[in-house]
C-alpha cells in the first residue's frame, strides 16, 4: 500500500500534524503501536504556553475546544524549602500565558477532530528503510508494510524513524523521576494538599527534587527527582510498592512531613521514569522524504517545553506542507531550518522542576520561570 503522508506515533505532535494537514485538505495516516486510545493513562497535566502550544492549537483550529479544557487556578505556583518554609509564591490571577489542562483530554480533542480512519491502532513499527526517490517503506510487527512519499517520525524517544536521518541515540541524563498519586487529597491527605496549594509546588536540594501539582478531581500528582545512576534504581524492587516507597522516602529524610507525605501516603504504586536526552544541538542533513517531530527530533530533560514543542513542530510542518504544494523537499527544509534552533534553545532552558543555578532552586528557580514568561 502506498500513502502520501505517513505519521508514526499518535502523541500530541503527530496528532497536531495530522489535524493541521486535515484543515488544509491534505490526507494523512497515523500509525500507533498502542491498541486503542484508552490503552494506557496519558499522564498528568500540561501547561500549554501562549508562545508555542497555543499557537499550534490555533493553527489546528481547536482554540475553543482547548479553552474548554482549562483548569482554572492551576497556574499558581509555590517554591518551598525542604523544611516546609514557603520561599516564593505566585498566584494565578487568570492573566498568565500557561493554562493547565489534562494531557489525556487534550489528546482526545485532537483525536475527535480527525476523520475516523486517520489513526490506525495496534500498528507497531519494527523497521523502516529507504527505497530511493524520497520514498520509504515502513514494516510493522504484524508483517504488514506501507510505502510513503513522506514519512514523519513522531514516535518519541526510541524512534524507529530516526535512524534514517541520524545515528544519535538518547543517553541517560543521570536523573530519574518516581511518580506517585494521592487521591481525594483535601479529605484524605490534608497536609500534602495544603502544602501543594491550588496549583503546583516545588522543593529542591542539589540532588533531590520534589514537584507536585493538583490535577482534576482533587488528585495530587507528585514527581520525585533523584540524581543517581541507573544501577542505583535497579537495586530497588519497584514491584514491591511498599518497600520501594519506603526506600525512596529515606532519600528525603529530614524534609518536612507535609512534603514527604507525597511519598509515604501514596495511593498508587510508584512509577519509575528514567530520563534520557538527545544531544542539545541534535540535527541532521536533509534526507528526501523523511523528517522528525517532537521527542523523536529533540528529546531533552523535562523542562515544561516538550509537549508544547511537539505540537508546534507538528503545526509548523503541516503549515509548511500546505505552503509548498507539490514540493515536499522545500517544505521539509523550511520546517527543519526553523525547528533546529528552536529546539536547541528550549533544551538549554531549565524550567519548573529543574535545579536552579545555585543548586538550591529557590529564588533563582522562580526568577528563571518569571524571566521565561516575560521574554515571549
Amino acid at each position: 500500500m502506498t500513502t502520501p503522508v505517513t505519521i508514526i506515533g499518535a502523541g500530541l505532535g503527530g496528532l497536531t500534524l495530522a489535524r493541521v494537514l486535515h484543515v488544509h485538505g491534505i490526507p494523512a495516516t497515523v500509525y500507533e503501536a498502542e491498541p486503542s486510545p484508552t490503552a494506557r493513562s496519558q499522564g498528568g497535566m500540561l501547561d500549554i504556553h501562549d508562545y508555542n502550544g497555543q499557537l499550534a492549537l490555533e493553527a489546528a483550529e481547536l482554540t475553543d475546544e482547548f479553552r474548554g479544557l482549562i483548569l482554572e487556578g492551576r497556574q499558581a505556583m509555590r517554591v518551598l524549602d525542604p523544611d516546609g518554609t514557603v520561599l516564593h509564591e505566585m498566584a494565578d490571577d487568570g492573566t498568565g500565558g500557561r493554562p493547565e489542562v489534562q494531557r489525556g483530554e487534550l489528546r482526545q480533542i485532537l483525536l475527535d477532530s480527525l476523520p475516523a480512519d486517520t489513526v490506525q491502532w495496534g500498528r507497531k513499527v519494527s523497521g523502516t528503510r529507504t527505497l530511493g526517490d524520497g520514498r520509504h517503506q515502513v514494516t510493522f510487527a504484524d508483517g504488514g508494510t506501507v510505502v510513503t512519499s513522506l514519512l514523519v517520525g513522531a514516535d518519541g524517544a526510541w524512534s524507529r524513524v530516526r535512524p534514517l536521518l541520524s545515528a544519535a541515540t538518547p543517553e541517560y541524563i543521570g536523573k530519574s523521576v518516581v511518580e506517585t498519586y494521592l487521591f481525594d487529597a483535601d479529605t484524605r491527605h490534608p497536609r500534602a494538599a495544603k502544602t501543594v496549594g491550588g496549583g503546583s509546588m516545588v522543593a529542591l536540594r542539589p540532588d533531590r527534587e520534589l514537584f507536585a501539582h493538583r490535577e482534576k478531581g482533587d488528585t495530587l500528582h507528585a514527581y520525585l527527582g533523584l540524581y543517581e545512576p541507573r544501577e542505583w534504581f535497579d537495586a530497588i524492587d519497584f514491584t514491591d510498592s511498599t518497600a520501594a516507597l519506603a526506600r525512596v522516602a529515606r532519600e528525603f529524610d529530614g524534609w518536612a512531613p507535609e512534603l514527604t507525605a507525597l511519598i509515604t501516603e501514596a495511593d498508587t504504586a510508584p512509577i519509575l521514569r528514567p530520563l534520557y536526552a538527545l544531544p542539545t544541538e541534535h540535527r541532521w542533513d536533509r534526507v528526501p522524504g523523511v523528517t522528525l517531530i517532537g521527542d523523536a527530533a529533540h528529546l531533552s530533560a523535562p523542562n515544561g517545553e516538550g509537549a508544547n514543542l511537539a505540537m508546534l513542530d507538528g503545526a509548523d510542518l503541516g503549515l509548511a506542507l500546505a505552503s509548498h504544494p507539490g514540493d515536499i523537499e522545500a517544505a521539509l527544509t523550511a520546517y527543519e531550518q526553523a525547528m533546529f534552533p528552536r529546539s536547541a534553545e528550549a533544551a538549554a532552558f531549565e524550567g519548573p522542576g529543574a535545579q536552579g543555578p545555585d543548586g538550591d532552586g529557590g529564588p533563582d528557580l522562580l526568577a528563571s520561570i518569571t524571566a521565561r514568561k516575560e521574554s515571549v
